[in-house]
C-alpha cells in the first residue's frame, strides 16, 4: 500500500493509499542570451593546429605568450588588442597550423611553427652537480628547473624535453625548423566546418582582401542564418553583398578587427552609430560629405572623423535592395539583433521546453505563447522593441499534428541618428 509518497500518472490505482505529485509552478524561461563571442582565423605561428581553442578578454590579457606565443604588447597581436576591446570570448583557429614543430638536442617545441624558433634553453652546472634548466621565448624566461638527470625535467608550456639525453652545461641552444603552413581557401573552410558546431558565435570575421575567400563567408554566414537557425554576421572588407548577414567594412582590412569585437559585443538595445574607434591602427577617415553619403547608400561600414576623434558613421550592414518584406529597417544592425534575439531566444525555449514533451494543444499552445510574450517582455523592458499588443502573438496549430506556428508583430526600436530640428525665430 502506498502510504505516502506513491506517485501517479493517472488517477486508476487499484490499491488504497496515497498517491502525490510534486511538480514546479510553470514559469517562464525567456532564453535572452548574452553576446560578445567571435570566431576568426588567426595566423600567430604558435598553438593548436587543426582545431578551434577559445580565448577570453582575461586569458588574453594575463597569458598571451603562453597561448599565442607572443607577450600582449606585441606587434603581432595588435589585430587581437583591438578585437577585445569589445569581444568576450574568441573561436580561434590557427590559419598558419599544420607546419613543423621546432627542436634542438634537448627537446621538441609543444605546437608547430615559426614562433618555436624564438625558443631557447640554457642549462647551467651548479656547485652541488644540479643542472638549472631555463626556458626563454625571446628575452622572456618563461621556465626554471632544476634537476639532476633531464629524466626530471618536466615538460612546460614551450617545450617537451628528451628526457634520455645527458644534461652538460649549455650557454644557451636555439630551437630551429619551425615552419608556418600557407593559408588557402581549403584552409579557411576547415575552420568554417568546425564552426558549424559552435552555436553562441555572434560575428564571425576574416581580414583578408580576398574576395574568393571573403564570398565563401558571406555563403556559409548566409546558410547558416537561413537553412541552420544560427543567427550571425560576418565582418568583411571591401565587399558589398547586400545581405543582412555581411557587415561591410570600409576604410581598412586592419579595421574588421575592431568592428568583429564591437558588432559581437553590442546588445540588442543599443547601436554602434557614432561610437568611437579606440584601436591602434591609422587608416583613412577624411571623406567628404558626398562620399560618406555614397558609402551609406552602398552599405558599407565607415569610420569617418569628428573632430580630433574617429567615429561610426552608421551602424549598418550591406543590405542595400529593399523588398516589401525586408524594408529600410533590416539595413540596421540594431534591428538585426533585435530579431536574431528573438528568433534564437524562441527556439531556445522550444527546443529544451517543448519539443517532444508538451502536447501540442491548448493548453500547450498558451504555454508557448505565454513564454513567447515572456521574451518580448523582456525585450521591452531593454528598450528593445517598442510596446507590444500581447493579443496579436498568436500561436496555432499548424498543419500537421506535431507543429505550431506563431505569428506576431513587433516594433523594433532604433538610437537616434538623425535631428531635424525646426525653429521660428522672432
Amino acid at each position: 500500500m502506498a502510504l505516502g509518497g506513491g506517485t501517479y500518472i493517472t488517477k486508476n490505482k487499484s490499491l488504497p493509499g496515497v498517491y502525490i505529485n510534486f511538480i514546479s509552478n510553470a514559469t517562464a524561461t525567456t532564453g535572452l542570451s548574452d553576446r560578445g563571442v567571435v570566431a576568426m582565423g588567426i595566423a600567430t605561428g604558435w598553438g593548436p593546429s587543426g582545431e578551434i581553442f577559445d580565448i577570453d578578454m582575461g586569458d588574453f590579457q594575463k597569458d598571451s605568450l603562453k597561448i599565442l606565443g607572443w607577450d600582449y604588447t606585441a606587434e603581432k597581436v595588435k589585430g587581437l588588442r583591438d578585437l577585445f576591446k569589445n569581444c568576450l570570448t574568441l573561436h580561434a583557429y590557427r590559419l598558419d597550423g599544420g607546419g613543423q614543430q621546432a627542436s634542438c638536442s634537448l627537446g621538441t617545441a609543444k605546437y608547430a611553427g615559426s614562433r618555436g624558433n624564438d625558443i631557447k634553453v640554457v642549462v647551467v652546472e651548479t656547485a652541488d652537480s644540479t643542472f638549472k634548466v631555463s626556458t626563454y621565448v625571446g628575452n622572456t624566461q618563461v621556465d626554471i628547473q632544476e634537476v639532476t638527470t633531464a629524466a626530471e625535467l618536466l615538460n612546460n608550456d614551450f617545450i617537451e624535453f628528451d628526457k634520455t639525453v645527458t644534461l652538460t652545461a649549455v650557454a644557451g641552444e636555439n630551437l630551429t625548423g619551425g615552419t608556418d603552413m600557407e593559408s588557402s581557401a581549403t584552409t579557411h573552410q576547415t575552420f568554417l566546418n568546425l564552426c558549424e558546431s559552435y552555436s553562441d558565435i555572434n560575428v564571425i570575421a576574416y581580414t583578408g582582401s580576398d574576395d574568393a575567400i571573403a564570398s565563401l563567408y558571406a555563403a556559409w554566414t548566409i546558410r547558416m542564418r537561413d537553412e541552420v537557425g544560427i543567427k550571425l554576421q560576418t565582418v568583411l572588407y571591401n565587399s558589398a553583398k547586400n545581405n543582412v548577414a555581411v557587415i561591410n567594412v570600409f576604410n581598412s582590412p586592419d579595421l574588421v578587427w575592431w568592428v568583429a569585437g564591437k558588432e559581437a559585443a553590442a546588445k540588442v538595445n543599443t547601436s554602434t552609430t557614432n561610437d568611437i574607434y579606440d584601436g591602434e591602427f591609422d587608416f583613412v577617415v577624411d571623406y567628404t560629405q558626398k562620399e560618406l553619403e555614397a558609402a551609406i547608400k552602398a552599405g558599407k561600414y565607415v569610420i569617418h572623423r569628428v573632430g580630433n576623434e574617429k567615429r561610426v558613421l552608421l551602424d549598418i550592414n550591406s543590405f542595400v535592395t529593399t523588398t516589401e518584406t525586408q524594408g529600410e529597417l533590416f539595413k540596421d544592425n540594431q534591428t538585426i539583433r533585435i530579431i536574431d534575439s528573438i528568433a534564437t531566444s524562441i527556439a531556445n525555449v522550444f527546443t529544451s521546453k517543448y519539443l517532444g514533451n508538451v502536447a501540442n494543444n491548448p493548453d500547450g499552445r498558451t504555454s508557448l505563447w505565454a513564454d513567447v510574450i515572456a521574451i518580448y517582455d523582456e525585450l521591452y523592458a531593454l528598450g528593445a522593441i517598442e510596446e507590444f499588443d500581447s493579443e496579436e502573438v498568436i500561436v496555432s496549430a499548424g498543419d500537421d499534428k506535431g507543429s505550431v506556428v506563431i505569428t506576431s508583430t513587433i516594433t523594433a526600436v532604433n538610437a537616434m541618428s538623425k535631428l531635424y530640428m525646426e525653429t521660428v525665430v522672432a
